[in-house]
């Protein structure tokens, strides 16, 4: 915070810290409409050291870099709508993609860079740049959370409960379908409508 003078003035620093900070606790919940029942994790970072910051990243970079929705749907209705206008044959086929621990997966390295490149694109200015990837480094490198009395710590991935997690997966995923879709369309003849794609068998 000390060296963020282009995002926090200096008589607004005590917004950004907590001041009764305490490790994340994590909780389970079960998937009671999935087989097995299974355990959804859940972290409560509201009392994180990072937690403020971790709002303020979110709020700065939506400002500074919003990202594009392009594969992306609005809400339900907007993908029906996206359906309609879709191309269908008896033989297509349907098909949705979900990911597995999103969070615990993102890679913190790749991710800084595609973060420093992004912001760079939308003509960020290099001190501010700056400020932006070294809060990142002070939010990813606090991953971890307590259990009774035992604390886990991540070497890897997103914090899970950080506000700014989302957003940085966000980054992640649309850097890696630019990077991988056009060509695994083509090759496999997928039709795109957002986050949904189609095949013709």
């Amino acid at each position: 915070m000390n060296h963020s003078p282009n995002l926090i003035p200096p008589n607004s620093k005590w917004k950004f810290i907590n001041l009764n900070p305490s490790a994340p606790t994590i909780k389970g919940l079960i998937k009671l409409h999935k087989p097995d029942q299974p355990i959804r994790p859940v972290v409560n970072w509201r009392n994180a050291p990072a937690y403020k910051l971790s709002k303020s990243f979110t709020h700065n970079f939506n400002r500074l870099a919003p990202l594009p929705n392009a594969f992306n749907i609005t809400n339900s209705s907007d993908l029906v709508n996206q359906l309609r206008q879709t191309p269908f044959t008896p033989s297509t086929s349907l098909a949705s993609l979900d990911i597995s621990n999103m969070y615990s997966n993102i890679p913190v390295t790749e991710t800084k860079k595609i973060l420093d490149d992004v912001t760079h694109n939308n003509l960020v200015d290099t001190d501010t740049r700056k400020e932006l990837l070294s809060w990142y480094h002070t939010i990813t490198k606090q991953n971890y959370f307590r259990h009774k009395e035992n604390i886990t710590i991540w070497k890897e991935g997103l914090a899970m409960g950080a506000p700014s997690s989302n957003i940085l997966s966000e980054i992640f995923l649309q850097h890696a379908e630019h990077s991988h879709l056009p060509s695994l369309t083509q090759k496999h003849k997928i039709i795109t409508i957002s986050a949904t794609w189609t095949t013709s068998s």
